[in-house]
């Protein structure tokens, strides 16, 4: 017994009562159509089960109806690299939103690493072949090069965080200087006085902005000096950053780390030295991700929206994608506090 033969658009036609041509023009987006003539033919696409041929569509868009997904930044030469990257919360909660969004316009998203210069070359030349309308960009460089370099063979970018130097890019980011103060205020509003810090690294404008307001936020509470030390956004990172702090500041009695994985670090070497948690040392964390859930005691944190944050990022590029325009956007979320049992 053969199949049944795959809906066309004339079935499509048929079930919405238009016009082949309108249907075509509907799903390929050529033209102005009504917006109850659109929703009917959406209907009758979901009835009939239409799936467009993606070939025959970008020969009438000029599009290839695919979006790449470059991330930067990250040294995958070794597996243990390699292993960080694909377990990293961050970074998983990122794609996750970035999916989420490009999957109900039916594209999919290429994923693309660059570790070096050959690496930006080869990808600027995937882009420039056409094979990607354009580009969403996670990187841990702020002077990352691969923005000018899509934006030089006419593929819009949109990048996760603000670039180190202005430029046609546009952005999604956080007010992260906020996200500081609002722990530095938490933390104060509990009582402690003897606070300290976990940074980020500190070539990156996010933990930078995230330490410069914690420090603003304890100098309005009377602290003029905040002790700190630099983790690598890790779990091991905060261990070892936790230990060199309590040796420097025995008496310290709060940690603001610039991630949910080094507090988790900070709060198990804190537990290994004997100090409870929130008795002895409070903790407060930064994204709201899985471990700061799922440790015991939950961490108290600033939020990160990250998935709203890729949702935004994938609008803003089939914005430019589909209407091209020279003037970058930025749009900047804002962090929201967490209480759980750390703090």
């Amino acid at each position: 017994m053969s199949a049944d033969p795959s809906p066309t658009l004339e079935d499509v036609a048929r079930v919405a009562g238009v016009s082949r041509a309108t249907v075509s023009r509907v799903i390929n987006e050529t033209r102005n159509v009504a917006p109850d003539i659109q929703e009917v033919v959406r209907r009758a696409v979901a009835e009939t089960g239409y799936v467009p041929n993606r070939a025959a569509r970008s020969l009438v868009t000029r599009r290839s109806e695919a979006v790449g997904v470059v991330v930067a930044g990250t040294d995958l030469s070794d597996s243990l690299n390699a292993g960080q990257f694909l377990t990293d919360p961050f970074f998983g909660r990122l794609l996750t939103g970035i999916i989420g969004a490009l999957k109900p316009r039916g594209i999919f998203p290429a994923l693309m690493l660059a570790e070096d210069e050959a690496d930006d070359a080869a990808i600027t030349a995937y882009f420039k072949q056409g094979n990607a309308d354009g580009a969403l960009l996670v990187s841990t460089f702020p002077d990352e090069r691969l923005p000018e370099m899509l934006d030089a063979v006419g593929r819009p970018v949109v990048r996760f965080a603000r670039p180190a130097r202005t430029g046609p890019v546009s952005y999604v980011d956080l007010a992260h200087r906020e996200g500081g103060r609002m722990a530095a205020d938490h933390l104060a509003s509990r009582g402690c006085r003897r606070p300290v810090a976990i940074t980020g690294p500190l070539r990156i404008p996010a933990a930078q902005e995230r330490q410069a307001g914690y420090e603003e936020g304890w100098a309005r509470h009377g602290c003029a000096f905040v002790p700190s030390s630099e983790g690598g956004f890790t779990y091991d990172s905060g261990e070892l950053a936790m230990k060199e702090l309590l040796d420097r500041v025995p008496e310290l009695d709060a940690v603001f780390a610039a991630s949910d994985l080094m507090a988790q670090g900070a709060i198990h070497v804190l537990h290994d030295r004997g100090r409870r948690v929130p008795e002895d040392v409070a903790v407060v964390g930064f994204d709201d991700s899985a471990p700061a859930r799922l440790s015991r005691p939950g961490i108290t944190t600033i939020r990160q929206p990250l998935e709203e944050m890729a949702a935004e990022m994938v609008r803003l590029l089939l914005g430019r994608i589909e209407h091209p325009s020279p003037d970058p956007t930025s749009v900047i979320f804002d962090p929201v506090l967490v209480v759980r049992e750390s703090a």
